[in-house]
């Protein structure tokens, strides 16, 4: 509908209805003919029709309490588009503070977004809200044109609320901090997340939109989901396993009613880093009473000697970890690793001889680790991920350790195999309490004297491919 052009709708009355439209209160014909600006009667009359004309002024009915970017709220500013219902977003929406005030926890007691206010009362829910502001037009298309359209369109709602968003946010809230980083949690979600777009790439190999022949409030719900997957966690490596939901998606954001809410949308190209979960602050010490509190006690009894007391507030030494007290090695470790990084070429000469003439089986250890559950390795940047976690967990044993992390295979599920050089004779202690992830790899010492142990180790510090029989996806460095 053009924004320039006043719609009218005619309505045909007889004469005698006349005294009961004059009583008519124009309060209540504009509640119930909301989004209609001009409204005109027709009387028949043996002089001919009598029209009469009532304009009703455009009016916003409905407020959006979210923030612009809120993903949720995009659902009804799109199917509002749609509709041609008038919603407006709160001005100067801030999260955090605005959904704190005692207004809009009338309106939301737990506080969050989005919630629609209405005439008729406040609305929360995203899908709830979406749901209200595309019944208000009657016969509308975003709702199919059958009981069993109907149907349909609130299966994939449900199927896009529950299978990909759900597994989505399970996938993003632990690594921006709002919750326990676990890395089976998040293969968990990652699996159940790859089983549902399976589903819905399959779906979509034969149908462009999620029912019937044009959008619906389905194809709205489901694309604003994505749309978090999208632009903050699904990088284009993984989404070209999903060619269907990958064409479903670009058609959707580039619809002018969903490009005028989501502007210019781009894929993400990266998996954001694990951030740390914010502990609470500890609380302060109760203060100390005050001198004066105390008159029986002269003031040199308080004080202190300045030294003393600078004494007694610094901070104790702390204890030196057991691998700083074992007896020096010829093997400096540093030196290795500099060795290992500034080697370019002919690094099976230089490299790894200069390794072995300098290894000290007295000082240090070599071991080799298998993953346990390989099995499970089956999308292939999780599997990055999870050595690229193990290997930031493992960043308090960087003075003491060198490692090599090979991720093995051309077609899931990808092997994992490292090895690490570690200071003493065995796999340090504080490292294995320390870093839950030494519990998920199976752990074998290295016999030099056996050559072909010798050569294991020499081709996973090179990286040779194929490393036995199979190609390399990826090799990581711990140095």
């Amino acid at each position: 509908m053009s924004r320039n052009k006043i719609p009218s709708v005619g309505f045909l009355f007889p004469v005698n209805y006349i005294s009961s439209l004059c009583s008519l209160s124009l309060s209540s014909l504009s509640r119930n003919l909301t989004y209609l600006y001009s409204v005109r009667f027709v009387f028949p009359s043996s002089h001919g029709s009598v029209d009469l004309c009532l304009v009703l002024k455009s009016k916003i009915l409905t407020v959006l309490h979210a923030g612009s970017t809120n993903k949720n709220a995009y659902k009804t500013l799109i199917a509002a588009g749609y509709t041609g219902v008038q919603v407006a977003l709160a001005p100067n929406f801030e999260m955090g503070v605005s959904n704190k005030t005692p207004e809009f926890l009338k309106m939301n007691p737990i506080g969050k977004v989005p919630v629609l206010e209405t005439p008729d009362g406040p609305i929360f829910e995203s899908n709830a809200i979406a749901r209200y502001v595309t019944r208000l037009q009657a016969d509308n298309p975003l709702y199919g044109s059958s009981s069993i359209d109907y149907a349909h369109i609130e299966q994939w709602i449900d199927f896009g609320s529950l299978e990909i968003d759900a597994n989505l946010g399970n996938w993003l809230r632990p690594r921006m901090g709002r919750g326990v980083y676990l890395p089976p949690a998040e293969e968990a979600a990652i699996a159940a997340l790859k089983r549902a777009l399976g589903a819905l790439n399959t779906y979509l190999a034969s149908s462009t939109y999620l029912v019937g022949h044009s959008v619906t409030l389905a194809d709205i719900v489901m694309t604003c989901n994505l749309f978090m997957g999208f632009t903050r966690l699904m990088t284009k490596s993984f989404t070209s396993e999903f060619p269907h939901v990958e064409r479903y998606f670009w058609t959707m954001v580039n619809q002018p009613n969903f490009k005028k809410v989501l502007g210019e949308v781009k894929q993400t190209d990266s998996v954001p880093a694990v951030q740390s979960a914010k502990k609470p602050a500890p609380a302060k010490e109760s203060a100390k009473p005050k001198a004066k509190e105390e008159p029986k006690k002269e003031a040199k009894e308080l004080a202190k000697p300045k030294a003393e007391a600078e004494e007694e507030e610094a901070p104790k030494p702390k204890p030196k970890n057991a691998l700083d007290l074992l007896p020096p090695s010829k093997m400096i470790l540093d030196d290795w690793k500099r060795l290992y990084s500034n080697t370019k070429t002919n690094f099976r000469e230089v490299a790894i001889k200069g390794f072995w003439d300098m290894y000290d089986p007295e000082g240090y250890s070599l071991w080799f680790c298998d993953y346990k559950y390989n099995d499970e390795n089956t999308v292939s940047f999780v599997t990055l991920n999870k050595v690229g976690g193990f290997l930031q967990r493992m960043d308090l044993a960087r003075k003491y350790a060198f490692g090599k992390m090979l991720i093995i295979g051309a077609n899931p599920p990808y092997k994992v195999k490292g090895l690490w050089l570690f200071r003493g004779p065995e796999v340090p202690e504080f490292v294995m309490q320390e870093c839950y992830d030494m519990e998920l790899y199976e752990w074998t010492k290295v016999d030099i004297s056996d050559e072909n142990q010798k050569e294991r180790v020499s081709q996973m510090i090179e990286d040779q491919e194929p490393f036995e029989g199979e190609p390399l996806l990826d090799a990581k460095c711990f140095k």
